[in-house]
């Protein structure tokens, strides 16, 4: 089944110049970029996108770092996009990341774990909007 789901280059990603291989990675996986940005997100931005998160005791220091440098936004559309994203990007800590994911090639800790992505079509379907409106995403005609 064909759906979409959001994906976050991390500033620390970015930092690495990594943008290109996490690309390759999701198109060698099928997954085709249908929005894609460059953001610096202001702290109060990373603090709206990560809201759900406002109790744990991370949450600053994610929204700090999400502020620290700019991030490549993207929607990855194809078959089971979610899973196959999840299973791509590996385990939250890198440590604990299989080895051939994105976090294991690239991540350098939990809280600098290179890349986000949607947990479940509700969480993708907010997560798509809060920062691209429709008339952002390429419908593939």
């Amino acid at each position: 089944m064909s759906e979409r789901t959001l994906a976050i280059i991390k500033p620390d990603a970015v930092k690495k110049l990594a943008i290109g291989d996490i690309l390759g990675r999701y198109e060698k996986a099928g997954l085709k970029p249908v929005a894609m940005k460059l953001l610096h997100m202001a702290k109060p931005v990373a603090e709206g996108f990560y809201a759900v998160h406002k109790a744990r005791p991370f949450f600053d220091s994610l929204c700090t770092f999400m502020s620290s440098g700019p991030s490549v936004i993207l929607v990855l559309q194809g078959d089971n996009a979610i899973k196959k994203n999840r299973d791509l990007m590996g385990a939250t800590d890198p440590a604990k990341a299989d080895k051939g994911t994105i976090r294991a090639a690239h991540g350098t800790n939990i809280e600098f774990n290179a890349v986000h992505g949607s947990d479940s079509p509700d969480t993708a379907q907010f997560e798509i909007g809060f920062f691209f409106p429709g008339m952002e995403i390429y419908d593939g005609r």
